[in-house]
């Protein structure tokens, strides 16, 4: 990418091949870190019985069904999408292997609570990941799964949940209403009320209330900043519908997410998103500066805002082609000129599902992922410590069915 070095120092460029960078990886992470700066508590448990999964998950897949139905009906049965779900249909066969083992660990693993209610509204449930470990408080990642905002659901952050609880973090997923159920104000509604759900109810899980980061992927990483911004605009505005702060948040990271949907519509639009149907998730066209977090910063309305907001910590494959990595570095050049801290780590070669699916169903080390964790347990120098001595992760599929899968990714 053409991407002047000095414009968004520290960038860090990563490769099959290791780190390539204008500076030391690990004096990067241990700056990063530090700008982020003996109770024994028991995790609430819930009989959780083989009938009950097998409705609920017989309920999940009539309610998908019946969405999915009225989808087609919005999007018309094209070339074009008949091409991309076969596609879908042998990226998800080839990498059945890993999916197959994260699935039985998400349904049968003691570490993950699932269907928590935060709300009243269709979909409006939580996982919860949680470390065998309860020595000490943990810290806690609120994560928001994408999904080009039709096919987002919680389970699809169960991977990553599962890994940063074998590191002693609790993660949070929050389900949440796609299209057609819901417009984007309505995700964005449903991610705040997980949001604040979280916070006031993490410490009985053993989660450390100061050490609370939210993440989104994807359109995920969108909806999030949205809730985001829109919640410290509501506290600027000393609303009392605030129920929760975004002081209460120590960072936010956003992986391979799109921050300006005017600049985005019409690539969403040649890939198969068609503007019509994008233009109904967002409301219209008269909404699209609305839910458009890089230019929404830029309001002058908010300048006091965007500077008391938490550290943001972007991440994006060079390589992604369905939300282009300029997406990012606009999004964080634009932060910084408003006042934020903001940080982009740049993959090269990397997808748009490299960073979030092959790289760990590879197993062994994952960049990404370490950078994630360094930051999450930063000043603890034991939980640091026991990051270093952490073996590395057992690879879930072969390397074929990984490549093989990558040639035909629809993503």
């Amino acid at each position: 990418m053409a991407v002047p070095a000095d414009r968004l120092r520290p960038v860090v460029k990563f490769s099959g091949q290791g780190i390539r960078s204008d500076e030391d990886s690990a004096e990067s992470r241990r700056l990063l870190s530090s700008r982020l700066g003996a109770v024994k508590p028991q995790a609430p448990r819930r009989q959780q019985s083989f009938t009950r999964d097998i409705g609920h998950a017989a309920a999940v897949t009539l309610l998908l069904t019946r969405l999915g139905f009225t989808l087609l009906r919005s999007l018309g049965v094209g070339y074009r999408w008949v091409v991309k779900l076969t596609a879908l249909a042998v990226y998800a066969i080839l990498l059945m292997p890993g999916f197959l083992q994260v699935m039985y660990d998400y349904y049968f693993s003691s570490q993950v609570r699932r269907d928590i209610i935060y709300g009243n509204q269709p979909r409006n449930s939580l996982d919860l990941y949680l470390p065998t470990n309860t020595d000490t408080k943990k810290p806690v990642v609120i994560f928001v799964s994408g999904g080009a905002w039709i096919i987002g659901y919680k389970a699809w952050g169960a991977l990553l949940g599962l890994q940063l609880a074998e590191r002693d973090v609790i993660v949070a997923s929050i389900d949440y209403r796609n299209f057609p159920q819901g417009t984007i104000s309505d995700m964005v509604k449903d991610i705040s009320q997980g949001i604040s759900y979280v916070c006031k109810n993490i410490a009985d899980y053993g989660g450390d209330q100061d050490r609370i980061f939210l993440m989104g992927q994807s359109a995920g990483a969108h909806i999030s900043v949205c809730a985001f911004l829109e919640q410290a605009i509501k506290e600027a505005g000393k609303e009392e519908s605030v129920d929760w702060s975004v002081s209460q948040i120590k960072a936010y990271f956003g992986l391979s997410g799109g921050y300006n949907l005017l600049k985005l519509i019409d690539h969403f639009d040649s890939r198969g998103l068609y503007r019509s149907v994008f233009l109904s998730i967002m409301e219209g066209e008269e909404s699209l500066s609305k839910f458009s977090p890089e230019i929404r910063i830029q309001d002058p309305s908010i300048r006091d805002v965007v500077p008391s907001l938490p550290s943001f910590v972007l991440f994006h494959g060079a390589g992604d082609y369905s939300i282009p990595s300029d997406a990012s570095v606009t999004f964080v050049e634009t932060l910084r000129k408003a006042g934020a801290q903001a940080d982009l780590f740049l993959y090269e070669g990397k997808t748009h599902t490299d960073l979030f699916l092959q790289d760990p169903f590879r197993g062994g080390n994952d960049e990404l992922f370490d950078q994630i964790v360094s930051i999450l347990h930063a000043g603890d120098e034991e939980a640091l410590a026991k990051d270093s001595m952490a073996p590395p992760k057992p690879r879930l599929v072969p390397e074929i069915l990984i490549r093989l899968a990558r040639m035909v990714s629809p993503f």
